[in-house]
């Protein structure tokens, strides 16, 4: 008779991780680009740089916005636009901002259309950003309720991805690396999402990739088109093949660090960025008490062309 398990990762390789940098209050949206990790102190109002030592620098700093809505400028997910300016989501105002390097404009206004604040985005090699957004007002206690993806297309204009459905919260979202595909990961489920992407962007064909042992947040793609997923009421990230079969786990201790959002990164892309923290609903205890880090762990499969 064969016994069964319900370890979910009874199969799965177990990856050690180590602590790179700390100090953030809400760290989150990894990236890498241009031989650099980057990434949002979310209540800090900035988008850091980090050296190979782990030494951020301010690239954005927004504290200083006067918010279009009275909201504070929280940022969260970012990516490059073709002419090199970094849009990024400025989650409560409900806005796309450009940065240039010198000044944020309005790349977006997705006001009229997202139903709660915006959250992660990816942005492909066109200038195309597609968003995912929290759906309700989650800071204010207001009920879950499922929503839709957002895309902005290079000039600007936006508009609702109806067509897809409507996820729990989707959260991070990634680009396969040939283009083909987009994934992402609901944070109110544990469904990962798929859709098939053609050559001029649009996205068709919603079906499932996998389901986590535990609600989701942020992601990556790997050169296989396998998925690296955080999960913050889990404790872990884990790497999961089309089709749902995890083959890797890294866990943490919460007590640390809530693992959030990851990215692969290094100069051949086979490090494993982590982003997490600890105080994640109280913003300013979470900028008094600075317990926001930054992990890595070294991985087996590079990132490739993968987007972020």
């Amino acid at each position: 008779m064969t016994e069964t398990t319900s370890d979910p990762f009874a199969a799965a390789a177990v990856t050690t991780s180590k602590r790179l940098s700390s100090g953030y209050s809400w760290p989150e949206c990894p990236r890498w680009h241009d031989g650099a990790l980057h990434l949002t102190d979310m209540y800090n109002h900035r988008l850091l740089r980090l050296d190979e030592s782990g030494t951020p620098e301010v690239v954005i700093d927004g504290s200083q916005r006067e918010s279009r809505n009275g909201t504070e400028v929280i940022f969260g997910g970012f990516g490059w636009l073709p002419d090199g300016r970094i849009v990024v989501n400025s989650m409560h105002e409900r806005l796309v901002l450009a940065w240039d390097g010198r000044e944020l404009t309005e790349h977006a206004d997705l006001s009229g259309l997202a139903t709660g604040p915006i959250n992660d985005m990816v942005v492909d090699a066109d200038g195309r950003c597609y968003i995912t957004q929290l759906g309700f007002e989650l800071f204010r206690g207001e009920d879950a309720r499922p929503s839709p993806l957002l895309v902005v297309e290079p000039d600007g204009s936006a508009r609702v991805l109806a067509e897809l459905g409507e996820f729990q919260c989707a959260n991070g979202i990634a680009i396969s690396p040939d283009g083909s595909s987009v994934v992402t990961v609901e944070a109110f489920g544990t469904t990962v999402h798929a859709f098939d992407r053609d050559s001029e962007g649009r996205l068709s064909r919603p079906h499932v990739f996998g389901e986590l042992p535990a609600p989701g947040d942020g992601m990556c793609l790997d050169s296989e088109g396998a998925a690296w997923l955080c999960s913050p009421a889990g404790g872990f990230v884990t790497r999961m093949l089309d089709g749902g079969m995890l083959t890797d786990v890294v866990r943490f201790d919460m007590t640390e660090v809530i693992p959030v959002a990851c990215v692969l990164g290094g100069s051949d892309r086979k490090t494993l960025y982590v982003a997490g923290g600890v105080e994640v609903f109280d913003w300013e205890k979470s900028r008094r008490e600075a317990k926001g880090s930054i992990w890595t762990a070294s991985v087996d499969t590079g990132g490739g062309q993968a987007r972020p």
